[in-house]
This record gives structure tokens, sequence and C-alpha cells, in this order.
């Protein structure tokens, strides 16, 4: 599992940065509900504009359970990005395990109807250290 709660990943001039943190006031442990909290950049590092479609996240909790979630866009909105440009928004995720972690792809489409993954690099869940 990745440790760390944040990624980056380059594909085909698509970067995906992830930063995710743990949200201690939406989490009850004692209930075994931890709520994470991510947000993602996507920019567009290349030459040819792109449009986000649709989101697959793999979500892998600490007993090893998978989850993935499918769906068109992000936040419900498929940004269009034109070289130099960005999209960000933050989500979230609730785990039953104080760790896990968290990777996947977007769909992209270029203006000539050629679609790529765009990857979506592991990152970890997990409570800040003073509380595992």
């Amino acid at each position: 599992m990745a440790a760390k709660g944040e990624s980056t990943a380059i594909s085909e001039g698509v970067r995906v940065t992830v930063r995710a943190e743990y949200v201690p006031d939406q989490s009850s442990p004692a209930d075994r509900r931890y709520v994470f909290a991510y947000t993602v950049k996507i920019e567009n590092q290349g030459k040819r504009p792109a449009q986000l479609r649709a989101r697959h996240w793999i979500i892998t909790d600490g007993n090893g359970q998978v989850e993935e979630v499918r769906g068109a866009g992000v936040v419900g909105k498929q940004p269009y990005l034109k070289p130099g440009q960005a999209f960000e928004y933050t989500s979230g995720c609730v785990l039953t395990t104080s760790r896990g972690e968290m990777r996947g792809t977007y769909q992209m489409v270029r203006e000539d109807g050629a679609a790529f993954d765009a990857v979506i690099a592991a990152f970890g869940l997990s409570l800040p250290p003073s509380l595992n």
C-alpha cells in the first residue's frame, strides 16, 4: 500500500496530483468510520486540449477489501482543459479501517475523439502518526 497521502502521475501530457488528509471531525473510530478528504489537481501540460469524461477509482481498505467507483466526470463536471490549464477539486472517501489506499484513472478525450487514460497514482489514506 502507498504510505504517503499524496501522489503524482503524468499521462500524455496530463499531470494528476493528489493530496489526502484525515478528517477527524467527520470520523467516528468507535463506529469504524474514518473519513478522508482528497484534493486533485489535473493539469494539461501537453500541447493538445483534452476533456475529462469519466472516472474510475479503486479504493482498498486496511483489510484488503476493494471497492471500485466509476462515473461520469468529477464533482458533477467534465472539465475541458486547453494546454496550460488546470482544474482542481476536493472530494471524500469513507473507510471502515484507519488506513487504506486509492488509485485509478480519468478517461480523457481529445478534440479528434481519441481517448486515453490519465493515471491517478496510488496514494495512502491514514491517520496522522499521533492518532495511529
